[in-house]
């Protein structure tokens, strides 16, 4: 075993937004608000250095548990983490990538599109991510320590189903016999081991986080993130609410996802069950699985040495040379344009908007080939056969719709490579990303893995084969039919740069945006997203307090917390404990890193221990607005599914904060009876999904 030719630093932090009122990111559905949690959203960051004095040649890598990351989280985590630590993160070394939840509060971004969806821009929950990513980084350099990194590799053949296979067929049979089914199965875990005892482990698998549907209202990390939970919280009991360094951090990343879904059946919510909670469970254990055996085996210890490249382009004005494009002539990338069958969505996954199909849309068809396309042939040759909606190119320069410039990067890991790529890349469109970097650097091709929705977010990379399919992926690629080449000839440049231990241009930066506006940013060329700002409150206090945008006022009402609904006296392991509670507008107070709610379970001494919080798996944290003129009152619900082989006396708690009219701010608790908990009913349908209970740290029931 080669010893310690690796410095590594690993942490984890609470990432989550605004549980009540804001639009979910992903599915593109207004009408998809959140409404509480059934599982809290975290920032898993890993600090990856060559031993030396100074420990200067390092990366950064962080996996959150995000729907997407866009330019104004990467440049405020950026800007942070400058103030705190200088040169040592930048742009180039640092890898902010999402696991793509579609159960996350949104309203983050300064680009108008994904904000027209969650009720404009959203600072509580953009101060909540920042906080807590920039939390799991200091978290991770203050963990820097000797370590071994061990990779092993292998496949999963049932988490995942090609939802696009009209689009997969159209490419070149060499292409698909990579893949024949249809999918990537393949498994990277990089394993952390220190003094030869494994400490951590990120997962690399190709699927979408869609288990969960557009239908669900509670925020959800799916099911990459119940990989993680469970090998963190159920295999090795970490407490997420304690204070001390984390024993084990395992992280399940992305790779290049862009047309696989967990939806087995290819229906939403469809397989392996029709269930969607058990399903977004069936697939994350499947992923923990196959990483946890992986991990178990023995695997290549990495030679150490670390490096990194990155560019920017802007992707609507590349000319790509005949060496990319395959037809031996140049072509050039358009201006972002949305297809119709962007707007039908994935029908796998979860439709969008009706009247729009993916493939053929007769009218917006006939539009573009007849009068778009016949009055620009550059229009043409970039995105042709592509039925246009809209473009965006124009509109951006009045307010910024979506983003045009694509941070490229490379990073080397001893012999691993990892492209980070802001977009979702197809599974043909990373194996060609993937070709071309191996054969730059000399590489085994399993060793580079596309690391896709990384530092920003630009739709789908597709092949110029799959591009002319139009299926939602093809449609969803906004700067045509040339832009995977654009990538892989940016990317090839990187590559043979690393190689050759040459520096790379930084390329052309994309504007600096501020999130006034309701529903997007506007330009500036000078201000930057800064901690403490008004544009863009980052700093740790606004998360616990929120913002005078989500504020509730609840007057001074005794009442809050009382419970309404109490648990019955007596249950078994296996049954659902419910309770409900007068309650104070959750957006009040974030508790990033914290709990709106407690299962607690007597001591044998006397008083009462926390087994169970917002954040596990058997809990749910549902919140009900009251009406405008008093008639409801607003409500918290809260609900335990008991595991196996509980047993004892139990209560619950509603953990809030309320704000008076003259602006204090007061705690709110609220306390069920206590009831009692015995043998295990027979055949309980949700037993088998329940993990076994766990003490919380100690002290939090003074709450």
């Amino acid at each position: 075993m080669v010893e310690e030719n690796f410095l590594v630093g690993r942490g984890v932090s609470d990432v989550t937004g605004e549980p009540a009122g804001v639009g979910m990111l992903g599915y593109g559905k207004a009408d998809q608000r959140t409404e509480g949690i059934y599982t809290r959203l975290r920032a898993r960051a890993f600090v990856i250095a060559e031993p030396g004095p100074d420990a200067t040649s390092r990366v950064l890598l962080v996996i959150a548990e995000l729907p997407l990351i866009f330019e104004s989280i990467r440049r405020a985590v950026l800007d942070r983490l400058a103030t705190r630590y200088g040169d040592t993160y930048t742009e180039a070394n640092v890898m902010l990538t999402a696991t793509h939840t579609h159960c996350g509060p949104g309203g983050y971004s300064h680009h108008l599109l994904y904000n027209t969806t969650t009720g404009g821009f959203r600072p509580a929950t953009f101060a909540a991510i920042v906080d807590g990513m920039c939390e799991a980084v200091d978290r991770a350099h203050a963990d820097v320590a000797p370590a071994d990194l061990v990779l092993t590799q292998g496949e999963l053949h049932d988490a995942s189903a090609n939802r696009s296979r009209p689009a997969f067929e159209r490419n070149p049979a060499a292409d698909r016999a990579h893949f024949p089914d249809g999918i990537d199965p393949l498994v990277t875990v990089l394993r952390i081991e220190r003094a030869g005892q494994p400490v951590g482990a990120i997962t690399w698998f190709a699927v979408h986080n869609t288990s969960m549907t557009n239908r669900n209202r509670l925020i959800s990390s799916d099911n990459k993130g119940y990989a993680a939970y469970h090998w963190e919280r159920h295999t090795h009991g970490q407490d997420y609410r304690s204070p001390e360094p984390p024993g084990w951090v395992a992280a399940f990343a992305q790779t290049n996802a862009g047309d696989l879904s967990p939806n087995l059946n290819l229906r939403p919510g469809s397989g392996p069950t029709d269930d969607e909670f058990e399903n977004t469970r069936l697939i994350g254990l499947r992923q923990y699985a196959a990483g946890e055996a992986l991990c178990a085996a023995g695997g290549e210890p990495l030679p150490g040495g670390v490096d990194h490249r990155l560019t920017t382009v802007r992707l609507s004005e590349v000319t790509v040379r005949p060496e990319f494009t395959g037809d031996g002539r140049a072509h050039r990338t358009g201006g972002p344009a949305v297809g119709a069958a962007a707007l039908a969505g994935s029908e796998e996954d979860g439709p969008a908007f009706p009247g729009f199909h993916e493939g053929r849309n007769r009218f917006w068809d006939a539009l573009s080939s007849r009068v778009f396309y016949r009055l620009s042939a550059t229009l043409r040759d970039s995105q042709a056969p592509k039925a246009l909606v809209f473009g965006a190119r124009r509109l951006n320069r009045v307010r910024p719709v979506v983003a045009e410039h694509a941070p490229l990067q490379l990073l080397r890991i001893g012999s691993l490579y990892l492209v980070g790529v802001p977009a979702e890349v197809t599974i043909v469109a990373g194996l060609r990303l993937r070709r071309a970097v191996a054969a730059a650097v000399g590489a085994e091709l399993d060793r580079v893995l596309v690391a896709g929705y990384s530092n920003g977010y630009l739709h789908y990379l597709t092949t110029p084969e799959e591009y002319d399919s139009q299926q939602y992926e093809g449609g969803s690629t906004l700067f045509g039919r040339w832009e995977l080449p654009a990538v892989i000839q940016t990317v090839t440049g990187l590559a043979r740069a690393l190689a050759d231990g040459r520096p790379v241009s930084p390329g052309d930066p994309p504007p600096r945006l501020i999130g006034l506006a309701r529903f997007g940013g506007r330009l500036t060329r000078t201000a930057a997203t800064r901690t403490g700002t008004a544009a863009s409150p980052t700093g740790t206090a606004a998360t616990r307090t929120g913002t005078a945008a989500t504020r509730r006022t609840e007057g001074p009402d005794a009442r809050l917390g009382e419970v309404l609904r109490q648990p019955r006296s007596g249950y078994r392991a296996g049954e659902r404990v419910t309770a409900t509670f007068l309650a104070a507008h959750p957006n009040n107070d974030l508790r990033r890193g914290d709990s709106y709610l407690e299962v607690q379970g007597a001591e044998p001494g006397g008083g009462w221990r926390a087994v169970a919080d917002d954040g596990d798996w058997c809990t749910r944290f549902h919140w009900a607005p009251g009406t405008r003129r008093g008639q409801r009152a607003a409500t918290a619900t809260v609900t335990w599914d008991i595991p196996d082989a509980t047993q004892g006396r139990f209560r619950l708690r509603y953990l809030g904060d309320a704000v008076d009219p003259d602006g204090t701010r007061r705690a709110v608790i609220g306390t069920t009876a206590e009831f009692e908990v015995t043998d295990p009913a027979p055949s309980s349908p949700v037993t088998s999904a329940r993990r076994p209970t766990t003490a919380r740290r100690s002290g939090s029931s003074a709450r």
